[in-house]
């Protein structure tokens, strides 16, 4: 039966054994070890792809509910850029500028309600902005692993981008829970 364009994969079977030596198939069909650091790349992104449906599953600001479902769709868009070799703009690629300057006014938008920080922030606060924190760590993580790897550039930005964006939302979190932020205080001993 052929395949509906709307879905873009269609799998009878999960396992497939083929990985079970230690190597795995890329994008474009090849094969590669599993210690590829294309293939630890695109694990940190599915990493991240997880805690922002850790994130999503619990209570959350509506304003920020959007642009996270957006976010973890082109994840997967960035993930299949993450697994295909670079030589340069071609069709398969799916990291865009457009994705980018979409988290940029994201960025923008929801940074502009937020009071100016005069000190770094801790992670924390409310639960939400906790959760977010932590996917900010780990796409921190996924930029840092997709440098190993020659891969699109334009993925990179856009995970980095998505970790500011994570930070603003974090920050958006509390002030929206009502909480303070808590905020680095250098040589603070801890309170009793």
């Amino acid at each position: 039966m052929p395949r509906d364009p709307n879905e873009p994969v269609r799998l009878t079977k999960i396992y497939t054994r083929g990985g079970d030596a230690g190597e795995t198939s890329l994008g474009d069909g090849a094969r590669t070890s599993k210690l590829d650091p294309r293939i630890r790349a695109y694990g940190v992104v599915d990493e991240l792809n997880s805690q922002l449906g850790v994130v999503l599953a619990g209570e959350l600001p509506q304003s920020l509910r959007p642009p996270l479902e957006r976010v973890q769709n082109q994840l997967f868009d960035v993930g299949a850029d993450l697994s295909v070799p670079f030589d340069g703009p071609d069709e398969r690629l799916r990291a865009t500028q457009a994705m980018v300057d979409e988290l940029e006014a994201l960025c923008d938008e929801h940074n502009a309600e937020l009071p100016e920080l005069k000190s770094f922030v801790l992670p924390g606060g409310n639960d939400a902005a906790a959760r977010l924190h932590v996917a900010r760590a780990v796409a921190r993580r996924a930029e840092l692993a997709s440098l190993e790897a020659d891969v699109n550039p334009l993925a990179r930005v856009y995970l980095n981008r998505l970790s500011d964006l994570l930070f603003i939302f974090a920050r958006a979190a509390n002030r929206a829970a009502g909480r303070d932020e808590p905020l680095w205080r250098p040589g603070a001993q801890p309170s009793s």
